[in-house]
This record gives structure tokens, sequence and C-alpha cells, in this order.
């Protein structure tokens, strides 16, 4: 029942994000000198910020970034995980060891503190950001890939396929791929909104998304000044990271059962 309702919410934020300005028209760039911290009401459902923003329209607006970089990061850092780790699992060796190095090498930085010393040098974009979140977020799923791949690669028909001579890339994508698949959709489910995490973060400190461009964590960021007296600024971004993040572990979650059960089974 919850993965359900977690998918129907997800569901219901991405329309929301990508369809809403078409029903609710006002616009998140507007300056309202006479609304300033205004509290929700019928002419600013959530209220207004600092400026007389409506609130509303900029999760909106705001929601389309930080979505775009929570998929995107996820899916090119889960992307690259499968891809190395399936590579190092398959070929060990050589290869494996130098997987492990550069891992351990990834490792060796907190990740949070290697992205504030990547976004450092950088303008701040959805693009930089999708790369930097992307780069230093691929080592867990590339780890779970290469175990898995370990397994795959001692069984006894891959072996076979190996002294026929078959293709290495074939047995990659038709042995392989498969395989790890559930493994790539969990990581990539946690990924989302591990990135959107981050890039709030980012955000928050005042290292992310630069204005007029805006994202879930520069809303939140604006309102951390005036939380005492207008709390829906912070309260309503903070709801829909919430939101989000809790209905992707919950799929996650769910997605992990069904491998597990299936392992269980076979």
């Amino acid at each position: 029942m919850l993965p359900r309702v977690s998918i129907f919410l997800l569901v219901g934020i991405f329309f929301f994000a990508f369809f809403g300005s078409f029903f609710y028209t006002l616009s998140p760039y507007t300056l309202d000198a006479h609304a300033i911290l205004s509290a929700p009401s019928t002419a600013h459902l959530l209220g207004t910020d600092r400026l007389g923003r409506d609130i509303l329209a900029r999760l909106i607006e705001g929601g389309k970034v930080s979505l775009i970089i929570g998929v995107g990061s996820a899916f090119i850092a889960s992307f690259i995980g499968f891809l190395l780790g399936s590579i190092a699992g398959y070929f060990r060796g050589i290869v494996d060891k130098s997987f492990i190095v550069i891992v351990d090498l990834f490792l060796t930085f907190p990740t949070f503190f290697l992205l504030l010393a990547l976004v450092s040098y950088v303008n701040a974009s959805a693009l930089v950001l999708i790369v930097i979140i992307s780069v230093t977020g691929w080592m867990t799923t590339a780890r779970l890939i290469r175990s898995e791949s370990f397994k795959i690669t001692s069984q006894p028909y891959i072996k076979i396929l190996n002294i026929a001579k078959v293709k290495r890339s074939k047995i990659l994508l038709k042995y392989y791929a498969p395989l790890l698949a559930p493994i790539f959709f969990v990581s990539f489910t946690f990924g989302v909104g591990g990135a959107i995490l981050a890039e709030s973060g980012l955000s928050f400190l005042g290292l992310g998304i630069v204005a007029p461009q805006m994202s879930w964590g520069t809303i939140l960021s604006g309102g951390k000044d005036v939380v005492e007296i207008a709390w829906w600024v912070s309260f309503f971004p903070g709801l829909m990271i919430f939101l989000v993040t809790f209905s992707l572990i919950n799929i996650s979650n769910y997605l992990q059962q069904l491998t597990n059960q299936k392992e269980i089974q076979e």
C-alpha cells in the first residue's frame, strides 16, 4: 500500500512541477511591494517571500530545476557505477584492482565536502550541478554492481561463454545487464533523493543555483532569516523536498524487497 501511495505522490509532484504553471498563472518573478511576507491567503495560496514573490509559483518553477538535477545526476551517477562496476566484476585482475584504487580515492574525501570544493571553483547552474553531483555520487552503486558481477562471473554458463569466445560486449549486455538491472534501479531511486538533498544543501549555503534561477533549495535558503515571522517561506519548499525524498525511499525499499524475494526463490 505504501509504495503505491509513494508512486502516486511522486507522479503528482512531477505533474505539479512541470504542468502546474498552466493552472496557476502567477509569475514567480513578479515583485509586489504591497505583499511582502504575506501569509497564505486567497490572493497568494502559500504566501509570499521577502520581495513579495508568490511562493506557490516559485515552488512550481523551482521544482523543475530540483527534479531535473535530481533525476539527471542520479541517472548519470548510476550509469557510471553500473558500467564501471560490471566491467570490474567481469574482467577482474588488473582492471578490478584499478577500479578499487579509483573508488578508494574518491571515498577518501567526504562527498559533501568534495561537492563544496568543486562548486566553489565554478559558477553553479543546473547542468554544472548535475555533472558535479554525478561525479561524486557513483561509487556506492559501482561497489554494489561489482560485488554482484563477481557472483555472475563465477557462474558456469559465463565460463562456457568465455571458452566459446563469445564477444565480451555481448556477454555484458545480454547476461549481465538484466541481472544487474534491479540494483541499478534501486540505486537510481536512492540517488534522485540524495541529489535533491545535495543540491538543496548547496543552495542553503549559497553555493547552489544562482538567481534568477531557483530551486527548492534556494527558496528554502531565502526563508531562513525570516523563519520566526514568516514560517511559510521555508516550510513549503522543505515539505516538497521531504515528500520527494520520502517517496523515493519507500519505492527503493519496495524494489529492494522484490529483488531479495527473487533471489530467495532462485
